[in-house]
């Protein structure tokens, strides 16, 4: 996970978590607890429950404007 998306995630988590659940909607609160230095650790569990490869899932990430 690029810097830029570890700030926008350390800043911004409840937006970024609404976007990914308006994104993709199986999401649950759970999915998508983010816990400071273990973000390739959300990504996993996000590709894991989307079937989106990591670079899709960063690429959105990356996307989100705050």
């Amino acid at each position: 996970m690029t810097n830029a998306v570890e700030d926008k995630l350390k800043g911004n988590w409840n937006i970024a978590k609404g976007k990914l659940k308006q994104k993709w909607g199986n999401l649950t609160d759970d999915d998508l607890d983010y816990q400071e230095g273990k973000e390739d650790e959300l990504v996993g569990r996000i590709q894991k429950k989307t079937g989106e490869s990591k670079e899709k899932v960063n690429d959105f990430l990356d996307s989100l404007k705050f």
